[in-house]
């Protein structure tokens, strides 16, 4: 068994919570900008003391309307500046939110808003309008729904004008850090999401020593950062307020087909992604290259970028390697930052491992990524690289206040402020989870001598084939999804004789990787019977089968007709592979995979 731990920078307190953080922030710095608000092609700033103003005046808003302390609200919308404004704004009327993805079913809606016995939901437009109003019968809790595109949260603050600010001051006095803050319901790759209950001091606390721990990041001068996961993520959540408690200028982005303008437009200098972004990244500019005849370039640029970086850990760049380094830094690399807005020196992955390929690549172009790693069980973070000392192909060091265990079977299993403290209305699933103090992830682990964390699979999702081999599938997987025509796959094997895998095509991808190696006339929905398309997998399938032994190498594939998306009920909204409804639906294809 093996433990390390990371002491808090900070001093522990009980005091303060996330609804006090606008008044603090506007007191100390009231005309720093906090926020960016998009407005047409531009941006329009928001000051700290703008924004503590308009968090007070929506806070009174919800305290006219008839939200008492501990009333839970839910917020239904896109990635924008009002799911932060309400956020703060409940948390100033001492009421807890509860986050819901913009895409979820009515039946999502019903369960989160029922579990959690919300009063209220802000939702943001007339889709998620009418999912609530399917299911609004069967809530009988439910007392108000507000909804953004109709110019409620403007309504809601006119009508708390006659609110006091002792009111608001005194529904904060009877609160801390120990008192729940939000639920934030799981993806519910295994079942019906679980509400996990996070107190004030588990983002506050945790947020104020983060911000110490990556200051170089987060506390330089001009700090900025573009939001555009979904603020239902706890990943996301954590960002919002770790922005907010150091002080970096954030912007909101809801629409991926804009992202790059908006980047180039706010110039942030760091983002936090999914590894899924950071591939796609990648392979756009790969593909974007060979269709202007400058492949071989790129390739060169991408091989030297990464040898680069696997030098710096090596401790000797070598004359010749820095001269290459410099060359395609003026004709490659410095367009590829200017992409990304200019200014990006860092970037924080979570969600999934991002792999060591694209961890070096980045950096040799200049834009570090911090991967990290961490569960709405642990309010995202309980690890990740630090700027100064980063080991590439690890999650890192536990952040402050966070301690780490590997046990005996090699389970993760975490100690912290970051800590959930139950799930709601689960005492069950609770007990299951936190044994003597300690959460136990579900994940598998390791770590190396400097106390860093490396993620070797899921304890649940290991494979046992027939000759007893246990098989991590995540390392083909993140492999084989790093191919420019892969978009998803599921690497099979459990009581079979070799491990296979079931492979999805990225539509999006096909049409430029199609004219750059000659299948303009092959259409998207035959590619996958095509023999160049198959023997391109199959190349991809070669190249994951590199990072395992033999016994755990794939044997066979086969590519699906359509993708696993949230839509179609295989991914969650995180992109997390719901492996068993996977296997429901695709267990003929299994099967034929092993000759039926």
């Amino acid at each position: 068994m093996h433990e390390t731990s990371t002491p808090l920078v900070l001093p522990a307190t009980s005091e303060g919570t996330l609804g006090d953080l606008p008044a603090r922030l506007a007191a100390d710095r009231p005309g720093r900008v906090a926020f960016s608000v998009r407005a047409g092609s531009g941006w329009t700033d928001v000051t700290s003391a703008t924004f503590a103003a308009e968090v007070t005046a929506l806070a009174k808003g919800f305290v006219a309307a008839g939200i008492g302390v501990g009333d839970v609200v839910g917020i239904m919308s896109r990635t924008r500046y009002e799911w932060t404004l309400a956020d703060f704004a409940l948390w100033a009327a001492g009421a807890v939110p509860v986050p819901i993805y913009e895409t979820s079913s009515p039946d999502q809606v019903e369960w989160i808003l029922g579990d959690s016995g919300a009063v209220g939901v802000l939702v943001e437009g007339e889709g998620h309008l009418a999912a609530v109003e399917k299911v609004r019968e069967r809530l009988p809790d439910l007392a108000h729904v507000w909804v953004l595109d109709h110019g409620d949260v403007d309504i809601l603050s006119h009508d708390g004008a006659d609110v006091d600010d002792a009111e608001l001051a005194a529904r904060r006095e009877g609160l801390d850090r120990d008192s729940l803050a939000t639920v934030i319901y799981t993806s519910g790759t295994t079942g019906r999401p679980k509400g996990v209950e996070l107190s004030h001091g588990n983002f506050l606390t945790l947020a104020e020593n983060t911000a110490e721990q990556i200051a170089v990041v987060v506390k330089s001068e001009g700090a900025s950062t573009l939001l555009f996961l979904p603020l239902a993520h706890v990943f996301a959540r954590f960002i919002e307020v770790l922005a907010v408690t150091a002080g970096v200028r954030m912007g909101h982005s809801s629409d991926l087909k804009t992202l790059m303008d908006d980047f180039a437009s706010f110039r942030p200098t760091f983002i936090l992604a999914v590894p899924r972004v950071f591939e796609k990244v990648y392979n756009s500019a790969e593909a974007k290259a060979e269709a202007g005849g400058k492949g071989r370039i790129f390739a060169g640029a991408a091989a030297t970028a990464i040898a680069w970086s696997e030098a710096l850990d090596a401790g000797t760049v070598p004359l010749g390697l820095r001269l290459r380094h410099a060359v395609f830094d003026r004709l490659v690399y410095a367009k590829l930052r200017e992409a990304m807005g200019g200014r990006v020196q860092y970037a924080v992955s979570g969600g999934a491992p991002l792999g060591t390929r694209l961890g070096h690549f980045f950096r040799g172009i200049g834009v570090s990524i911090l991967e990290g790693y961490g569960l709405t069980e642990t309010t995202a973070p309980a690890c990740v690289n630090l700027p100064d000392a980063m080991r590439i192909g690890t999650v890192g060091p536990p952040l402050p206040g966070v301690d780490l265990r590997i046990a005996d079977d090699g389970e993760i299993c975490i100690r912290g402020v970051n800590v959930f403290r139950e799930y709601r209305g689960n005492p069950d699933a609770t007990h299951e989870s936190v044994r003597d103090g300690w959460f136990h992830t579900g994940d598998i682990g390791e770590l190396d001598d400097a106390g860093y964390l490396r993620i070797t699979g899921r304890k649940k999702e290991i494979l046992v084939t027939a000759g007893g081999k246990n098989v991590a599938p995540a390392v083909l997987e993140d492999r084989l999804r790093a191919h420019p025509l892969v978009s998803q796959c599921i690497v099979v094997g459990d009581g079979k004789p070799f491990i296979a895998a079931l492979v999805t095509l990225d539509e999006e991808m096909y049409p430029g990787w199609a004219a750059n190696h000659g299948l303009e006339g092959v259409p998207f929905a035959k590619a996958k019977d095509d023999d160049r398309v198959r023997a391109e997998i199959q190349k991809a399938v070669d190249d994951a089968n590199t990072a395992v032994s033999k016994a755990e190498s794939i044997r066979k594939f086969h590519i699906l007709d359509a993708d696993f998306t949230e839509e179609s009920g295989h991914l969650t909204p995180s992109l997390k592979l719901k492996r068993n409804v996977v296997m429901r639906d695709f267990g003929d294809e299994v099967d034929a995979l092993y000759g039926g």
